[in-house]
């Protein structure tokens, strides 16, 4: 049991003692989790007179130094001056007006400085339109080495476009941290601000293209043949040796260049190196100088490629729409530049659902919530601005992270975390100032066990959440008619997390799952469980009209996209994997080498996919759509 001055402590930190499972069930936090979790946020809770300082403390601590509303909207502030984004000054007396413009303001008063952050009321609402979700390393052409690449993501894009699609939804494009071996997934990244340069396309050196892609994509040859190959092309180019002059750039450079010589993992470094103010690394920095100014280049060289995807997207809704990950690698770029923000030791996740019974553990690092705040959200500011500066829209994996996030601490599993609050305000409102900027769609992925405020607080400024088939339940449990679904939404069939349409219908979910033991109950009962799921969603495509009374597995396939077609729904977006019929879900998760996760490259060739017959009748279900 957790004492009443443990509970009240935790609360005052935003920290659950208890929260609702995906069942509805309520579960009670162990008091060792929540004084782990404290521990992690700078509170010492290990013993009751500790736990009585700290609740004392917690109630004198000063306000954040950070003022979020919304515009129109006043609040209480001291006495000062009000210096806006433009530059222009404004006197305050006692409380913010309600007629300052979206932005960055900064308030001057005795106390110091606040940071004033006005955001926009609402979004403007996204056209009803269509397109396609892309893991862009499964695209292989004849002309990218291994797997998929920019320059097959702007034929792509083209294509998509030329077929009336809206958007085209990425994996993250996220940057790994260099050297081998190379990670896999996109959702583990060194940095979220930089991309992922063995997504460059690399025109002409043949002699380093690797050899044909096989079964599964080998990350480590890819890398291997494209760093030969840029290796040789900066020799040749003078920007190759051009010092980065942006500091943020320079900076993420300086990480790499550290990184080839100390290893990936900041926290293994000599010690003077383990913070990036300090003078070592200025040192290091000149000593390793050609290397930073190589890692600035490939960066330069991502970003021009980015700019020719956003050309070839001219004409669409949308655009291409780029996939924020929830967390990054706690070692990496971001983690060594970023780590005066950060929550050191803390893992996220999520708490157990349908499909992942056992709980994650996603091994990433997030921010802490009071240091976030007293840097006047900059650092996240950043980051929004830098994913959207070639997209037309942002998807926001796990955007219930925006309110709330499950937190493991060091040393516990999945099952020992609990949520941590976040000021919502604040990062929803930013989000939504950020789009507002860069005139962007904003999709919130909103799956699983989500507070009714999360839902709500999308509404409220007019970003999507996400409907996918599987999920879109009535309170009976029932599949929900196509009619049904909610409006403000990207509907899908499925996401890269979940079962594609073939492994759905097939069953291959609940086989994969019990080979590598992910089961929490006997194959049979969930084999028993997922049939009769799968004759509920035959019987209601039936009752549509989209199937006959014997459907094969391609007139399902294709039922479900006509299905996506009639829903309501802002978007609604298609997934090769399923409509050439592919069994093999993009990631499976709990697993990490037991599985081929992000390593599944499409099996048709980029050549061929836009006029395979299935994908062609995707596209005329889904352009016929009416809003």
């Amino acid at each position: 049991m957790i004492d009443p001055t443990l509970r009240r402590l935790a609360a005052a930190h935003g920290v659950a003692t208890r929260y609702e499972t995906w069942q509805g069930r309520v579960v009670d936090v162990a008091p060792e989790s929540v004084i782990a979790v404290l521990d992690r946020l700078g509170v010492d809770a290990s013993t009751p007179a500790a736990r009585r300082a700290a609740l004392a403390e917690a109630a004198n601590r000063p306000a954040a130094g950070t003022v979020v509303l919304a515009e129109g909207e006043t609040a209480p502030v001291p006495s000062g001056e009000l210096v806006l984004e433009d530059g222009s000054g404004r006197r305050i007396e006692t409380e913010l007006p309600a007629d300052l413009p979206p932005g960055y303001h900064a308030l001057d008063h005795d106390g110091g400085r606040t940071a004033v952050i006005v955001t926009p009321a609402r979004l403007a609402g996204p056209a009803h339109t269509w397109g396609w979700m892309l893991q862009l390393y499964a695209l292989r052409s004849a002309g990218s080495w291994g797997m998929g690449d920019l320059g097959d993501l702007a034929a792509a894009t083209a294509r998509a476009a030329a077929d009336g699609a809206g958007f085209v939804l990425l994996n993250p494009l996220h940057a790994v941290a260099p050297g081998h071996p190379v990670p896999a997934s996109p959702y583990s990244p060194s940095s979220r601000r930089f991309v992922n340069p063995l997504y460059l396309r690399i025109a002409g050196f043949e002699e380093f293209r690797p050899a044909p892609g096989g079964e599964l994509i080998d990350y480590d040859a890819v890398w291997a043949a494209k760093s030969a190959a840029l290796d040789r092309l900066a020799a040749t180019d003078p920007a190759a040796t051009t010092p980065p002059a942006d500091p943020a750039l320079r900076d993420f450079a300086t990480y790499c260049a550290l990184a080839e010589v100390h290893g990936r993992n900041w926290r293994d470094w000599p010690e003077p190196l383990r913070h990036p103010a300090k003078p070592a690394v200025a040192a290091a920095r000149a000593e390793l100088a050609g290397r930073v100014a190589f890692h600035a280049w490939l960066q330069r060289l991502c970003d021009e490629q980015l700019g020719a995807v956003r050309a070839a997207s001219a004409g669409m809704a949308i655009g291409m729409v780029q996939d924020l990950a929830v967390g990054i690698d706690p070692g990496g770029a971001d983690g060594w530049l970023l780590q005066d923000v950060l929550a050191e030791g803390v893992r996220v996740g999520a708490p157990p659902d349908a499909f992942n019974q056992l709980g994650q553990d996603w091994g990433l690092a997030t921010w802490r919530p009071d240091r976030l705040a007293a840097a006047g959200y900059e650092p996240y500011r950043d980051l929004v601005r830098a994913m959207l500066r070639h997209a037309g829209g942002l998807r926001v994996d796990h955007v219930a992270g925006l309110w709330r996030l499950w937190w493991v601490p060091p040393g516990g599993t999945a099952a020992d975390g609990t949520y941590v609050r976040y000021d919502a305000r604040a990062m929803v409102g930013i989000l939504a100032l950020e789009a507002s900027r860069a005139g962007a769609v904003v999709v919130g992925e909103d799956l699983g066990t989500v507070l009714p405020e999360v839902t709500d607080g999308l509404a409220e400024r007019n970003m999507l959440g996400c409907e996918v088939l599987w999920f879109a339940r009535d309170a009976e449990g029932g599949f929900l008619p196509p009619g049904s679904w909610p409006v403000n939404a990207l509907a899908t069939v499925s996401t890269h997390d979940l079962p594609t349409a073939a492994g759905y219908l097939t069953g291959e979910h609940v086989r994969v799952r019990a080979a590598l033991g992910q089961l929490t109950r006997p194959e049979a009962e969930e084999k028993a469980e997922a049939d009769a799921e799968r004759d509920r969603l035959v019987a209601l495509l039936r009752a549509e009209g989209l199937v006959g009374p014997s459907p094969t597995l391609s007139e399902l396939i294709l039922a479900l996209h006509a299905f996506l077609a009639a829903t309501p729904s802002r978007l609604v977006a298609a997934s090769p994997y399923d409509a050439v019929g592919e069994v093999r879900q993009p990631n499976l998760p709990g697993t990490v080498d037991e599985y081929p996760n992000w390593r599944i490259p499409f099996p048709v060739a980029l050549e061929d996919l836009w006029d395979h017959p299935m994908v062609r009748k995707v596209v005329a279900s889904l352009a016929a759509r009416r809003p």
